[in-house]
């Protein structure tokens, strides 16, 4: 039977970080609400992304063969990564033969995926994260919390108390302030790192441009300044043509902060060229697997590479309101979370993330690609049920419960019945209406589930008795 983990217990014990979640991510979802009201054909937008992406995927090698074609005629270099190991161990070797003790990066889930910073720590070789969430979660310790926002989770006291710690800046909690002590900070780095790290938004086949969005300018200074930039890139992410890129660009910034545009979009085409001012004088571009392949496999299931990662689903999701991120312990979270994690490791090992849904169908109804989530988690949690770790009706008293639920509920007499002798047992043996069995083998069920309060009578009685007769 799947259990609730510590950090979920403690997340849905923490009031502070659920006051936290419902301001943020309802002024996100408010202004998300608004910028998508201002276009006309949204849905008509939305539907045209998600058959690109379809047929993508569909021809997924060939334009991504297009994609190497077109960037190494840039001078640029590709890397084919079928692991998290293999694009580690490149980055790691390159840095090594460049001489590299210092990488800055950008914003990235994939380099976060990989656990790129840990094995370039474990090399000697400091990682320096640009962006103010990821440099905040850097200098606390954690892990992202959020795709978008990944210090989410933090208050502006908690943050403030970071920095007094960590960078011994004077007690403050004045956000601009704060900023302004990143900033100076980051900004040596700029100066001083030879070797650049982002992730990649999209990568357009016909072209070999790589778009990177930001709000910060920190990737456009992470991709100009050093001589050295690696693009990390998930297979999934490539598009087929540059007209196809304002449709996306709509879709992401609307869906992911409520903006018309982010405040950069930064459209790369290999290392800088003779006569420019900046830019990298060697680019590559490392091509991510990682277990996307497999996902491919399954018609259905595939629909979760269609992710352009705009935070959307995690925003509106009542179970990530109430639990943030780290309670999924894994680097994707929320409801693309629950269907990704579980495809690019295995069900196996993620037996959970599935489970970590009411199927609300929220998340569907927001995705600016049409990813049918609800129905994914479904077939997911088809899958753990066939699973040894995670079959969730495991043990027999289980069964036989919902064997027993089932025949009432087909039969009007036995379901009346049992409604009088539940009331009969709440009455004359629990306290308050409630219905609790805290005794072996019920009692792990009732301690991560409360049923609602068992009413003194029934809809039907209380129907009859107004119509006054006996029925």
């Amino acid at each position: 039977m799947i259990k609730i983990s510590q950090n979920t217990k403690k997340a849905l014990a923490n009031k502070k970080l659920q006051n936290n979640l419902t301001h943020v991510l309802g002024l996100t979802l408010h202004s998300r609400n608004e910028a998508v009201a201002e276009v006309h054909n949204w849905e008509q937008l939305r539907q045209h992304a998600s058959s690109v992406k379809a047929h993508t995927l569909s021809k997924l090698a060939e334009y991504l063969t297009d994609l190497e074609d077109k960037v190494q005629e840039q001078g640029g270099k590709v890397v084919w990564a079928n692991t998290a190991q293999e694009a580690v161990e490149f980055i790691l070797d390159l840095a090594r033969r460049k001489k590299v003790d210092k990488v800055i990066k950008g914003k990235s889930m994939l380099t976060e995926e990989i656990h790129l910073s840990e094995a370039l720590k474990r090399s000697k070789i400091d990682p320096i994260e640009t962006d103010l969430g990821e440099y905040i979660v850097q200098l606390a310790g954690e892990t992202p919390s959020h795709l978008l926002a990944p210090a989410l989770h933090k208050s502006r006291q908690e943050i403030a108390e970071l920095f007094v710690d960590k960078v011994g800046m004077s007690p403050t909690e004045d956000v601009f302030e704060i900023t302004e002590i990143a900033r100076k900070i980051l900004r040596q780095h700029f100066l001083t790192a030879r070797m650049g790290i982002t992730g990649v938004n999209f990568g357009v086949a016909d072209t070999g441009t790589i778009v990177i969005v930001e709000n910060e300018g920190n990737i456009r200074l992470a991709v100009s300044m050093p001589e050295i930039h690696v693009a990390v890139m998930g297979i999934e992410k490539v598009i087929p043509r540059f007209s196809d890129l304002a449709v996306f660009l709509k879709l992401l910034t609307r869906s992911a902060t409520g903006q018309k545009i982010s405040t950069y979009v930064n459209l790369l085409n290999g290392p800088r060229r003779l006569g420019e001012i900046d830019g990298p004088k060697e680019f590559y571009l490392v091509l991510v697997d990682n277990g996307r392949s497999r996902v491919l496999e399954d018609p259905l299931l595939r629909q979760t590479l269609f992710c352009i990662r705009c935070g959307a689903c995690q925003n509106i999701c009542p179970v990530y309101q109430r639990l943030g991120g780290h309670a999924y312990e894994s680097t994707y979270q929320g409801p693309i979370g629950a269907i990704l994690t579980p495809q690019l490791t295995s069900l196996d090992e993620a037996p959970e993330h599935p489970h970590v849904s009411s199927l609300c169908g929220a998340c569907y109804d927001v995705c600016p690609v049409k990813i049918e989530i609800p129905r994914i988690l479904l077939k997911l949690r088809e899958k753990a049920q066939a699973s040894a770790k995670g079959r969730i009706f495991q043990l027999p008293f289980m069964r036989w419960g919902f064997y027993c639920w089932a025949r009432v509920m087909r039969s009007p007499t036995l379901y009346s019945l049992s409604g009088r002798l539940l009331r009969v047992l709440a009455k004359n043996f629990f306290g308050a209406g409630k219905l609790y069995l805290n005794f072996a083998p019920f009692s792990h069920w009732f301690l991560e589930r409360e049923l609602p309060d068992i009413p003194e009578e029934s809809f039907r009685e209380r129907y009859l008795s107004q119509r006054g007769t006996d029925g």
